[in-house]
């Protein structure tokens, strides 16, 4: 079983910075994508960022030149630092693995969702 555990949410008022972390764990053999979602109170859940194993990333529109998306593959860790927050982007922010196999059956291929960190920013 494959487990996704984020940290560094929390409250910031508008204009700072936070980091965000997601630690995936297990037998991994390998991920495909990871990611970053986020879904405010009333709303659907909806892509931030993702990156696949070759570094390639992904934004959506509203945050592009704020946030920046990394990946360790070495620690299968994503990054997601984001600046010049605002309160719009309060909302809880899932980590996602996209494309996972694991050693013990690296012919079948999950997606796993991390429990999700809530971010707040105040105006």
């Amino acid at each position: 079983q494959v487990q996704l555990v984020e940290s560094g949410g929390g409250l910031v008022q508008a204009g700072g910075s936070l980091r965000l972390s997601c630690a995936a764990s297990g037998s991994i053999f390998s991920i495909n994508a990871m990611g970053w979602y986020r879904q405010a109170p009333g709303k659907q859940r909806d892509l931030v960022a993702v990156i696949n194993s070759g570094g390639t990333t992904n934004y959506v529109d509203s945050v592009k030149g704020r946030f920046t998306i990394s990946r360790d593959n070495a620690k299968n860790t994503v990054y997601l630092q984001m600046n010049s927050l605002t309160p719009e982007d309060t909302a809880v922010y899932y980590c996602a693995a996209r494309g996972v196999r694991t050693v013990v059956r690296p012919d079948v291929i999950s997606d796993y969702w991390g429990k999700g960190i809530q971010v707040n920013v105040s105006s």
